[in-house]
Order: C-alpha cells, then sequence, then structure tokens
C-alpha cells in the first residue's frame, strides 16, 4: 500500500513501493528510496523533489482532509 500525506506548509509525503514517472512515462531513478517528498510550493530546485525551499521562503498552504463530491458521470 502506498500512503501519501499533505503535510501543512510543505512537501506531498509518499510512503511505499513507489514508481514516478515523468510527462514521458519514463521512470525516475529512486535507488530503493520507499519514501520521497514531492514539491508543492514550486520553489524547489530539485523538482519534482522537495529540497526545503518552502521553510526558506516562509511559503504556506494548509490542506485538512475533507470528503470530495461524487465524480460525474461521464457522457
Amino acid at each position: 500500500m502506498t500512503k501519501i500525506t499533505v503535510n501543512d506548509n510543505g512537501p506531498l509525503r509518499i510512503e511505499g513501493d513507489i514508481t514516478l514517472c515523468d510527462a514521458t512515462g519514463k521512470s525516475f531513478g529512486l535507488a530503493g528510496r520507499t519514501v520521497v517528498s514531492l514539491c508543492r510550493c514550486g520553489l524547489s530546485e530539485n523538482k519534482p523533489f522537495c529540497d526545503g525551499q518552502h521553510a526558506r521562503k516562509g511559503w504556506q498552504s494548509a490542506c485538512p482532509a475533507r470528503d470530495l463530491p461524487p465524480p460525474k458521470p461521464k457522457v
């Protein structure tokens, strides 16, 4: 099972069996990692991975869990 945590004022933390691909479908080499943090602020110099710039720049975003509405039917 994979767990994704939306950290307040920080990155998305992904834990578990991970395959991360770019837009062309090519996989990032994660060197066996089972935990990675992905940038949410857009300030990282190592995108898509977090490098801590959010904290140095004072970026803030809180995302409390909530229920989404049901998906709209496909036509």
